[in-house]
């Protein structure tokens, strides 16, 4: 037997619409609901990956700054053997000046690069300190990176176990929600995620509850209430922006026919 022919989305009337709109609605919620049993597990997860990657990058900053003041500690050595040998010049040729201005000369010349020295081996010794201080820093960092890494383990572990738990679940409903989504039209479902996503319990759609908005629980006028039952037209909340439908569209007995029966 042949297989029905899709309808066009636009081709569907506004009942049929806003059945798919329900539908789908009901779909999200319980993605929603599965996403809610994992809590703050994702968020925590992010966090610890974030600072994990954060101590690693310090850490390895520190060790390049670590590096670059032992290369300076080098060149200061270097100095201060090139300003005692510049002193052991000097002093030798102070033997063998000729008057007392180029004794002074010399005199002053050992006299600077000594000072040199004392400022190489001043800076060596601050160095020395520093790097000192950055390796005890490396250390702290290390312990807490190792902390965080079992804490990510550890979370990461909590949230997998839930994943796999739900996983089927989720990617059954993803599929059936991506299908329905293929029988309405664009633009009415592009203003259905928006409204849902400005929603602050994720609903884009409503049925109307003792003469009010399901979402917002604003009166709704009679008139308005009678335009949402003849399902002519798609109707939304003066209050809240949701797109609202009679209860029994959305599979629910209206409360006075339930009052009737139990009369």
């Amino acid at each position: 037997m042949a297989k029905e022919a899709k309808k066009d989305p636009s081709e569907l009337s506004v009942e049929e619409k806003l059945k798919a709109l329900y539908q789908l609605q009901t779909m999200l919620s319980e993605i929603d609901k599965i996403k809610t049993l994992r809590g703050e597990l994702p968020l925590e997860v992010q966090d610890l990956e974030d600072e994990v990657t954060g101590l690693s990058t310090r850490i390895e900053k520190i060790k390049t700054e670590i590096d670059e003041l032992k290369s300076n500690i080098a060149s200061k050595k270097i100095e201060i053997e090139t300003a005692k040998a510049s002193v052991e010049k000097y002093k030798a040729q102070q033997d063998n000046v000729r008057n007392n201005r180029e004794y002074d000369v010399l005199t002053k010349e050992i006299e600077f690069q000594s000072l040199e020295i004392e400022l190489c081996e001043k800076r060596i010794k601050e160095y020395t300190a520093s790097i000192k201080a950055k390796e005890e820093e490396i250390e702290k960092s290390n312990t807490a990176l190792e902390e965080r890494k079992k804490d990510l383990e550890v979370k990461k572990n909590e949230l997998e176990e839930i994943i796999s738990e739900t996983k089927q679940e989720e990617e059954k409903l993803r599929e059936k929600a991506k299908n329905l989504e293929t029988t309405i039209e664009p633009r009415l479902l592009q203003a259905f995620k928006r409204i849902r996503k400005n929603s602050r319990n994720g609903l884009g759609i409503t049925y109307v509850q003792r003469d009010a908005c399901g979402g917002c629980f604003n009166k709704i006028p009679p008139q308005k209430q009678l335009d949402i039952r003849m399902r002519k037209k798609i109707i939304v909340c003066e209050y809240c922006g949701r797109i609202m439908i009679d209860p029994e569209l959305a599979g629910i007995v209206a409360e006075k026919h339930l009052e009737t029966k139990i009369k």
